[in-house]
């Protein structure tokens, strides 16, 4: 059986009148990243407080590293490192007294931390940059700094709230490998993001969190498959084709100033071939064919946009619409 670096059970917060988790349920195996998303206001950065101590549940049973939160808080921190949206970083000195001013709070003695901060300070191609002043660093040197600095104390288990909001593209692919590395060492992450392509690049599960609830919670493959959207389009330049398509695919939906057909589809290889077999026996030519599967993106708007989430009844209807479409297809 799976170990469990996170186990939440009912997690419940508010703060007045306003419910900002409202029984959230989350389990994260060890050596795996669990990604968190949400549109602002969601609950995630919440969530990650609780679960790292730094404020507490109205309700939940709750156990991080193994350790129950609500017995054994100090158990749970020694287990753990944050990195929060806003780096933790002391612009005032530099990054090897940025590092060594953790070691300090991790109470190692002095020649061991100043070892571990030179390994971890390489180990983020930091040091030629290690004596001078933090503020003169860029974005994702910060970055890099912070999370070396969350593990001085060597967590097995590591929160990431947003850490590469703000970062050039560069620095965000950067972070990612780190994260990769971490993950490959034995470490077990939950992450928050507001970027999709990141929770697809890196988790191994995906929860969106809506309204205080989880909406949905899968592979980022198992949440893409929730959404019918996936579709096949066909291009013409000779109108004459282009009318000949229609009607050989008379289920598409067209688009004459485009000269354009739009076929519901899954995308797998099966339905495509049927779609180009009956073109074929029909002698047109497509001068141009995009196929266009679901996404994170399409996952993220379809669960947390202003219509109802999806229950049971309306991912049924949507399997039964998506399998008539392919009855259509063949």
């Amino acid at each position: 059986m799976t170990s469990l670096a996170i186990a939440a059970n009912g997690l419940r917060k508010s703060y007045g009148d306003k419910v900002v988790l409202d029984g959230v349920d989350l389990t994260v195996p060890e050596g795996t990243v669990f990604a968190l998303l949400g549109p602002n206001g969601a609950g995630k950065t919440t969530a990650v407080k609780i679960l790292s101590t730094l404020i507490s549940a109205d309700a939940g049973e709750l156990h991080v590293g193994g350790h129950d939160l609500a017995a054994e808080p100090q158990a749970v921190r020694a287990a753990i490192g944050v990195t929060g949206q806003f780096s933790a970083v002391d612009g005032l000195i530099t990054g090897e007294e940025n590092m060594l001013l953790m070691a300090d709070l991790h109470h190692l003695p002095k020649q061991e931390g100043r070892r571990v901060a030179a390994e971890l300070l390489e180990r983020f191609d930091l040091t030629e940059a290690a004596k001078k002043p933090a503020s003169t660093y860029s974005g994702g040197m910060k970055r890099r700094l912070d999370i070396a600095m969350t593990l001085v104390g060597n967590p097995r288990i590591i929160f990431l709230d947003e850490p590469t909001t703000g970062l050039d593209p560069r620095s965000r692919h950067n972070m990612w490998q780190i994260i990769r590395e971490l993950v490959a060492d034995g470490v077990s992450i939950l992450l928050t993001t507001q970027y999709l392509e990141e929770a697809d690049e890196l988790a191994d599960r995906i929860a969106v969190l809506n309204d205080g609830k989880i909406a949905a919670e899968g592979t980022a493959d198992e949440l893409k498959r929730l959404i019918l959207g996936g579709h096949v389009r066909l291009r013409f330049t000779d109108p004459a084709a282009y009318r000949s398509a229609a009607l050989a695919l008379d289920e598409a939906a067209k688009d004459d100033e485009a000269l354009a057909l739009q076929i519901l589809s899954g995308g797998s290889q099966r339905e495509l071939r049927a779609i180009l077999d009956r073109l074929d026996s029909a002698g047109i030519e497509a001068d141009e064919l995009t196929v266009h599967t679901p996404d994170l993106d399409d996952v993220f708007f379809a669960l947390t946009g202003p219509a109802d989430i999806p229950n049971q009844a309306n991912q049924a209807n949507q399997t039964n619409q998506a399998n008539q479409t392919k009855e259509n297809v063949r």
